[in-house]
Order: C-alpha cells, then structure tokens, then sequence
C-alpha cells in the first residue's frame, strides 16, 4: 500500500483494502494479485483526480462541474448544449445552468453557428481559460512529460490505448448511472463520442437520435434577438 493511503483497521487486511474486489479474485494466483492491484490502483487515482479536480475548481472560482465542463468543450472549442449533455451524461436542462455560469464568469460565449443559424453554438473563450485554468495544470503536465519521459516509444502507445479504453468503459457506466443512453445507443451518423467527449465520426450537431431528458434532438433554437443554449 502506498504510504500516502492509511492502513486499514485492523491492519492490511485486504477484506477492506478492496471491499469490491470479487470480480478480481478469479484465475491463477499472480493474475488476481495484479488485477486487484489494478481495481486498486484506478480507485485511488480516480479519487485524487476527484480530489484535485476540486481544488483547482475552488482556485479558479468555479464548482467542479462547471471546470469539468470546460475540460471537456476545450477538446472541441464549441460545442451545443446537447453535444456537451451527451458527453457528460447531465440533462440540457443543467448544461444550461453550466452554460449560464461559465458564461457569466467570461470563460464561453452562446453564439450562432455561421454554418446553420438554427444552431447556437457553446463557444470556448481561449484567452480566459489560458489565464486563469491553464496555470493550475500546467505543472502537473510538466511532471507529467517528465514521469513519461523513460518510456519508449511501444510504451507510450500502450498507455494512450489503455486510456482510449478506460474512457469507453467509464462513459458507459456514467451513461449508466444517470439513468440515459449514450451516444453509442442513439443511433444516426453522431457515433459514440471520442476521448475527451469529442463528437463521434459525424461531426458536431448531426447526431439523429433524440437529445437527454429536458433538450431538443437537433440543438436548433428559432430565430430570435440572441442566442441561448439549451
């Protein structure tokens, strides 16, 4: 166990190191040692990421939900409401709210798209996001370049596929848990999305599908005096 997790009570008692730990207890001795330092090891760093999340959230001025969010549209630089719903498994309703916020603190502006006036489009504000979000990660990235640093090159590779397929398995349980489809069950040219929520295959706004509870399936607004998202 890492010396920056405390011991169980009781002492290392793997009962409670890995109280989910069934689906790992099967095969020969050394594969379900490594899997259950696997299922370990993700739990743990999903929580510092849940953890760090957090604090650069509070650093900003943002709720992590909203810096979230803007992770996840930075991958795109625009995307509509019901893009960014599908990717993060939330309603419309609350990109909404997301939008209202981040728009409000300058970080994203509603606008148009000049391709299709029927849809509005979330647009990333790069000059904001590079002030204030990108110096809270930027050291974080540089360990990161660092730590990678004595891999080759067959390595690398490896580790970005692993990622590409942990990011499947945990936005189908995302999907799962809030209780809608995911892109990969609504059918149409939209596809699943990419790593990072990215739009599938299709391209921004041509999924066919219908959009989550509380949005509309093409993200079309009627013409009107100013765009609004949702």
């Amino acid at each position: 166990m890492s010396e920056h997790w405390p011991a169980p009570p009781g002492g290392a008692d793997e009962a409670w190191n890995l109280p989910w730990a069934e689906p790992f207890g099967e095969g020969r001795p050394e594969r379900a040692r490594l899997a259950a330092e696997f299922g370990a090891a993700v739990r743990r760093t999903g929580s510092l990421f849940q953890l760090l999340g957090q604090a650069s959230a509070e650093r900003i001025g943002l709720n992590a939900t909203d810096l979230n969010c803007l992770n996840i549209l930075s991958f795109t630089g625009e995307m509509t409401a019901g893009e960014l719903a599908r990717a993060t498994g939330l309603t419309t309703a609350s990109i909404t709210g997301v939008a209202d916020r981040l728009e409000e603190a300058g970080y994203v502006r509603r606008e148009r798209d000049p391709r299709d006036r029927r849809r509005v489009v979330i647009r990333l504000v790069l000059e904001k996001a590079l002030k204030n979000v990108a110096p809270m990660f930027l050291p974080m990235v540089r360990d990161w370049m660092e730590m990678t640093s004595g891999y080759t090159d067959d390595e690398m590779r490896l580790i970005v596929d692993f990622y590409s397929k942990m990011a499947d398995v945990i936005r189908g349980h995302l999907f799962r848990l809030r209780g809608v489809a995911g892109p990969a069950d609504r059918g149409g040219p939209g596809g699943r999305a990419g790593p990072g929520g990215r739009p599938g295959p299709g391209g921004p706004g041509r999924s066919e599908g219908p959009d989550l509870p509380g949005g509309s399936g093409g993200d079309r607004s009627p013409a009107g005096p100013g765009p609004r998202a949702g």
